[in-house]
């Protein structure tokens, strides 16, 4: 019996033999012609595209929001004309070691509203240091916003932020928060004005009451005062206090850390400092305020 693949081999074996031939050496070629192609140059990736800018971040100068008088010098003393923010003037006479002119100076003052009370800062870092670059929740007015509530900043709440000339003066709100109306009300009736040398005065009407030289909330003065620097570096805080005794305590707000702090009372006025040890020693020593 014939084999069962005897019909393959069939016909004119020279004639299939070479077409056999050809299938193995297109069987070998192909995967030669694979392995040349394989190691040209690779085709380079497309370019990433590059980003455009975000149209609506802000920009903010980080210059301080402080004021920097020039002084005039008597002996080894120097002497700066100041306004507080209640429109008082007077003179700060310091020695010229303590260099407070170059600290820079601004103001501080306690407002209620509708019987609540919160705190009037100028941040020294201005605008930047309430906004961190982010934007506003939105104007109350021309010149307020209701900033969000900063990260680490404890039991304070939401900012507003007022912009008179070039000052700009944060009201720090509670957890608990104003209620809109109180919000409007500060922002409509709390105004102020720059003199001509650079300081800011403020003033308030109806719910709004700014606070005046003697009055104390949380047992600190919060009266209208100057600070000279910072609390990250060295600062003084001069404060207008009628009847303050030589043992006065120390402001909460210089109480940062375990740096030296100290207060003293010289002819009505609280002197407070922190910063280096020498630096608030001499301080609360030997500076004083004549108000006018």
């Amino acid at each position: 019996m014939a084999d069962q693949f005897d019909v393959i081999e069939s016909g004119r074996r020279g004639h299939r033999r070479w077409i056999g031939l050809v299938v193995v050496a297109v069987l070998v070629a192909v995967p030669v012609v694979g392995l040349v192609v394989s190691r040209e140059p690779e085709a380079p990736p497309p370019r990433a595209a590059v980003p455009e800018p975000i149209r609506s971040m802000r920009t903010l100068s980080n210059a301080p929001n402080a004021l920097y008088p020039k002084p005039r010098v008597k002996g080894d003393d120097e002497i700066v004309r100041v306004v507080f923010p209640d429109g008082r003037r007077g003179e700060v006479r310091y020695p010229a070691g303590l260099e407070l002119d170059r600290l820079g100076v601004r103001p501080f003052r306690g407002v209620w509203i509708d019987g609540a009370y919160r705190r009037l800062t100028a941040p020294y870092g201005g605008e930047a240091e309430v906004s961190k670059g982010g934007p506003p929740i939105r104007s109350l007015t021309s010149n307020v916003q209701l900033w969000p509530r900063q990260p680490g900043s404890g039991a304070y709440g939401q900012v507003l932020l007022f912009a008179f000339g070039p000052w700009r003066m944060a009201l720090y709100d509670r957890f608990d928060g104003l209620t809109f109306e109180q919000r409007m009300a500060a922002a409509e009736r709390l105004r102020g004005r720059v003199t001509k040398d650079g300081y800011l005065v403020l003033s308030g009407g109806g719910p709004v009451r700014l606070a005046e030289p003697g009055d104390v909330a949380q047992g600190d003065p919060v009266g209208p005062q100057l600070w000279f620097g910072s609390v990250v570096g060295d600062m003084v805080a001069v404060i207008p206090l009628p009847g303050c005794a030589k043992g006065s305590q120390v402001p909460e707000m210089m109480e940062r850390g375990r740096r030296p702090a100290r207060a003293a009372c010289h002819d009505g006025v609280q002197v407070a400092a922190t910063g280096g040890r020498e630096f608030v020693e001499r301080a609360v020593k030997e500076i004083r305020i004549t108000l006018k």
